[in-house]
């Protein structure tokens, strides 16, 4: 293992913790926005209906995939940054 990848792994954990906290706001204030709810339903909600479920679903996935492709490629930018290769 190289030494460009033992300094991005734990880098990349914590970065990815951190994005993790970050998506999860996000997708609060985008729900809330757009739903004019403060609270998403989730699969187990009985009084949600099918589309509102699928819609809250589909609108995390989406936030969380953005989130963690802009922190992963972040974190690589850094790591080239700090040892000028990048992390493979």
């Amino acid at each position: 293992m190289s030494k460009t990848t033992m300094l991005y792994k734990p880098l990349g954990m914590g970065f990815g913790m951190l994005g993790g906290l970050l998506a999860s706001a996000l997708f609060n204030r985008t729900w809330k926005a757009v739903a004019g709810q403060d609270d998403a339903p989730d699969a187990h909600d009985e009084d949600r209906a099918w589309g509102e479920i699928l819609a809250a679903a589909a609108l995390q996935g989406a936030i969380f995939a953005v989130v963690k492709a802009a922190v992963d490629r972040g974190g690589a930018i850094g790591v080239r940054r700090v040892t000028g290769r990048w992390p493979g």
